[in-house]
C-alpha cells in the first residue's frame, strides 16, 4: 500500500511528534500573525493619508484610485496562484519570499517621489501580500493539530479585525507627526523581524505528492480574478452600465469560466473542481462571500456615518470605531470563541455569529441618531459576531481541503473575503446614493459637493438627513445579507456533517 500524507498535514521528514503540533508553534503564531498584521495595515492606512498624498505628490484622484486598488487588484488577484505556490514549493519559501517583496515595496512606495512610483511600489507590495495571507494561514493548519486549529485560526482572524480597526489609527497618527512616507518604512523592520524569525523557527512543508505547476491554471484566476475585482471598483466612479465596467466583468466572466472548465479537465489542477461537491465547503463558500459582502460594504458605511453624520475627524472616527476590533481580539485571544464553537459545533456558532452581527448592523442603522451609544452597542454586537462566526467559516473551509492543499485553502479564503468586500462596498455604496439622490434637495453626486451647493441652513439640514436616510436603508441590506449568508451556511454545513458522518466511516475502512 502506498504511503499517504499525514492528516495532521505536516510534510513528510518532519521530526516533531504529530500529537503535539510543533514544539514552538504559539511562537511561530505570534510572528506570523504581526507579518499578516502589516498586510492588513496597508489595506487601510492609506485612505487616510489621501489629503497629503494630493498635496505632496500632485496626485490627480484617478492616481489616488491606482495607489489604492493597484494594491488589493494584485493581491486579490494572485491569492489562489500564490496559495498553490506554497503547497507545490514550499510554505516556508514562499512566506519568506512574500516578506522580502512586501519589505522592498514598502521601501520603495515610502521613498517614492511620483505618483507612478508610489503605484508600482503599491502593485509589488500586492504580490508579496498574497504570499503572505495564503501561508500564514496554511502554516497555521501544518504546526498545529486538528484540537489547536480553532483556537489558533481564532487567533490569526483576530488579527484581521485588528488590522481593519488600526490602520487608520495608527496612519492618523503618523501623519500627525511625520511625513506621508512613514505609513510605509514602518513596514521594514516589521518586515526585517518576520524574515529573521521565520528563518529560524518555520518548518518547511509542501505538498509531499509535489504535484506539476498548475501555469495555466494560474494566469486564468489571476486575469479572471484582477478583472472581477476592477469591475467592481470601477462601478460606483464610472457607472455599472458603463463600457469600461461591463468589459472588465464579461471579461472575469469568460476568463474564470474558462478556468473551472480547464481545472476540472486536467489531472494536476490549482483548484480542484470537486472540492465544491463537498457540502461543507460549498456551506463555507456560501457563507463567506455573504458575510465579507455585508460586513465590507457595511464598516466601508460606518466610516461615513462617523465623519458625516456624526462630525468626527478622521483619527477620533478610528478611535470610534476600536470598540469592534476589542471585541474581536478579546473573545478570540482569551480562547472563548474557540471553546464555545467546539460545544456548539460550526453550524450553530455561525448562525450565533451572523445573528449578533446583523443585530449590531441593524442597531447601528436605526439608534445612531441618538449618538454614539447605538453606534457602539452594534460595534460590541458586530465584534462579538465576527469573533464567532469568523474563524468557525474558516475554519469549515480549511478543514474541508486535503491539508496537503492548506495553501490552495487559504487562497480560496482570501479570495472569498476580497471578493465580497469588494462587492459590498460597491452594492452598498449604490444603494446609499440612490437613496440619497432620491432625497437630497440639490443635484449632486457626494455629500460635499451636495452641501457646497446648498443655499440654506435649512438645506444643509436636509441634505445630511439624506445622507443619514441612505445609510441606513443600506446598513439595513448589508444586516440582511449578513444574516442571508449565516442561515444558508449553517443549514449547507448542518447537512454536511450528517452526511459527513457516514462518509468518514466509509474512508476509514477504505484505508
Amino acid at each position: 500500500m502506498s504511503p499517504t500524507p499525514t492528516p495532521k498535514g505536516h510534510s513528510q521528514g518532519h521530526s516533531q511528534g504529530h500529537s503535539q503540533g510543533h514544539p514552538q508553534r504559539w511562537l511561530i503564531l505570534a510572528v506570523i500573525c504581526l507579518a499578516q498584521l502589516t498586510v492588513l495595515l496597508d489595506n487601510t492606512v492609506l485612505n487616510v493619508a489621501i489629503p497629503s498624498l494630493t498635496s505632496e505628490l500632485h496626485a490627480a484622484t484617478s492616481d489616488i484610485q491606482w495607489m489604492i486598488n493597484a494594491y488589493s487588484l494584485v493581491q486579490s488577484g494572485l491569492l489562489l496562484t500564490a496559495g498553490s505556490a506554497a503547497d507545490r514549493y514550499g510554505r516556508k519559501k514562499m512566506l519568506v519570499t512574500g516578506l522580502a517583496l512586501f519589505g522592498i515595496g514598502s521601501l520603495v512606495a515610502g521613498l517614492a517621489d511620483s505618483t507612478g512610483q508610489l503605484i508600482a511600489a503599491r502593485a509589488g507590495m500586492g504580490v508579496g501580500g498574497a504570499l503572505l495571507l495564503t501561508t500564514t494561514l496554511a502554516v497555521v493548519m501544518q504546526i498545529f493539530t486538528p484540537d489547536e486549529h480553532p483556537k489558533a485560526i481564532g487567533i490569526w482572524s483576530a488579527v484581521s479585525a485588528l488590522g481593519f480597526a488600526a490602520g487608520p489609527l495608527i496612519g492618523g497618527f503618523m501623519l500627525n507627526h511625520f511625513w506621508w512616507g512613514v505609513i510605509f518604512l514602518i513596514n521594514l523592520p516589521v518586515a526585517a523581524l518576520g524574515l529573521i524569525a521565520v528563518l529560524a523557527l518555520v518548518p518547511e512543508s509542501k505538498n509531499p505528492q509535489g504535484d506539476r505547476p498548475d501555469l495555466v491554471g494560474a494566469l486564468l484566476s489571476t486575469i479572471g480574478m484582477a478583472s472581477l475585482v476592477f469591475a467592481i471598483i470601477s462601478g460606483p466612479a464610472h457607472g455599472w452600465t458603463s463600457a469600461r465596467v461591463l468589459v472588465t466583468a464579461a471579461v472575469a466572466v469568460v476568463v474564470l469560466g474558462a478556468f473551472a472548465y480547464y481545472e476540472s479537465r486536467i489531472p494536476y489542477p490549482m483548484l480542484d473542481m470537486h472540492f465544491f461537491r463537498d457540502r461543507r465547503f460549498t456551506g463555507a463558500v456560501s457563507g463567506a462571500v455573504l458575510i465579507a459582502f455585508g460586513m465590507g460594504g457595511s464598516l466601508f458605511l460606518l466610516t461615513q456615518h462617523l465623519q458625516f453624520v456624526l462630525g468626527y475627524g478622521p483619527l477620533e472616527a478610528g478611535l470610534r470605531t476600536a470598540p469592534l476590533a476589542l471585541s474581536v481580539v478579546v473573545l478570540n485571544f482569551s480562547g472563548l470563541t474557540a471553546k464555545w464553537t467546539a460545544k456548539l459545533g460550526a453550524p450553530v456558532s455561525i448562525t450565533l455569529g451572523m445573528v449578533l452581527m446583523s443585530g449590531g448592523l441593524a442597531s447601528i442603522a436605526t439608534l445612531s441618531g441618538r449618538g454614539y451609544a447605538g453606534t457602539l452597542l452594534g460595534l460590541v454586537l458586530i465584534g462579538g459576531g465576527m469573533a464567532v462566526a469568523g474563524p468557525a467559516m474558516a475554519h469549515a473551509i480549511m478543514s474541508a481541503i486535503p491539508p496537503a492543499k492548506a495553501g490552495v485553502g487559504a487562497g480560496v479564503n482570501g479570495t472569498l473575503a476580497e471578493f465580497g468586500n469588494g462587492l459590498g462596498v460597491a452594492v452598498l455604496g449604490a444603494v446609499l446614493n440612490a437613496r440619497f439622490a432620491a432625497l437630497v434637495p440639490v443635484a449632486a453626486s457626494s455629500l460635499p459637493a451636495a452641501l457646497a451647493a446648498a443655499h440654506s441652513a435649512e438645506e444643509r439640514r436636509q441634505i445630511t438627513h439624506a445622507f443619514s436616510s441612505g445609510l441606513e436603508t443600506s446598513q439595513l441590506v448589508g444586516a440582511a445579507a449578513v444574516l442571508l449568508g449565516g442561515l444558508l451556511a449553517a443549514a449547507l454545513l448542518h447537512r454536511a456533517e450528517r452526511a459527513g458522518e457516514n462518509t468518514d466511516a466509509e474512508m476509514a475502512v477504505a484505508r
